[in-house]
């Protein structure tokens, strides 16, 4: 359906391009819709959102999963679960049993922006270096703990990954097939499986989440609440000079559209000291 809409949008524009040109009535614009998502006083909820329809597509607790790993034939990269605030150290060594501790690590995050050349694992095929990574906070602000991660092997159609407790206990080799149907299938510590979190990729636009932005001079990982946009087919502007009424379809040729997951991000929102909200 994002395809045809787009098929349609351009239809429009070039009709106006014709030598001999017929006189069309200017577009006339919908009416404004609006809707509300609840994410819970602890923000716990990612809510995946399809704004054709304005309706949630799917909601999950943020603590379901832990890493999430490429869909595409061609796809290796593996993402953290940044709602939870973990992060993910390279230990440069593929001695598995000597890794015991976190001590020492370098930890690092993925991208807020998204880039899939900026993650906290990084390139890590064919190095069998092991990782350490950080699991994050769970919903009452209690660290979860660590695990210890080898990449074993990626191809066209799954991942191999060996783990466990940094005390060499609950060690797994698990195998995570991919699905061409998202983006990333989401894996779990705790089930020691995939879970279904990401809904089809064709089905939804936002998400609205909890994630770390890492802030610079110095380097600062912060936990922010805001949106993400879809990688697939989305992408996204900020009009400063506009008002909300004064934006039209006309306005569109003269964006520059960015398809960074975090061009909506945290910062739009206003805090009400009288009632205790985001607005």
């Amino acid at each position: 359906m994002k395809n045809k809409l787009i098929i349609i949008f351009y239809s429009i524009l070039l009709s106006s391009c014709l030598k001999e040109e017929i006189a069309i009535p200017p577009h006339v614009q919908g009416d404004v819709i609006s809707n509300q998502v609840e994410m819970g006083t602890d923000y716990g909820q990612q809510i995946y959102f399809d704004l054709e329809s304005n309706s949630v597509v799917k909601t999950n607790v943020k603590t379901d999963w832990d890493l999430s790993f490429e869909c595409s034939d061609d796809g290796w990269h593996i993402l953290l679960n940044t709602s939870l605030g973990g992060a993910a150290a390279n230990m440069n060594t593929t001695d598995f049993a000597s890794v015991v501790s976190e001590n020492n690590a370098n930890w690092n995050w993925d991208h807020q922006k998204g880039y899939l050349d900026s993650t906290a694992i990084g390139d890590y095929r064919g190095s069998n270096n092991v990782y350490i990574i950080d699991r994050g906070y769970d919903l009452a602000g209690n660290q979860i703990g660590y695990k210890k991660v080898v990449f074993n092997q990626v191809n066209n159609q799954s991942y191999e990954i060996r783990f466990a407790d940094l005390d060499g206990s609950n060690e797994n080799t698990i195998i995570i097939d991919k699905d061409i149907n998202v983006n990333f299938i989401a894996f779990s510590f705790d089930s020691n499986s995939t879970v279904e979190i990401e809904p089809n990729k064709e089905d939804w636009d936002i998400l609205f989440t909890q994630y770390i932005h890492v802030f610079s001079n110095p380097t600062t990982p912060y936990l922010v609440t805001g949106v993400l946009l879809n990688r697939y087919n989305t992408s996204s502007v900020m009009d400063t000079l506009s008002t909300f009424e004064e934006i039209t379809i006309d306005n569109i040729p003269n964006y520059t559209f960015s398809t960074d997951l975090n061009t909506i991000g945290y910062d739009w929102k206003t805090y009400s000291f009288s009632n205790g909200n985001f607005t």
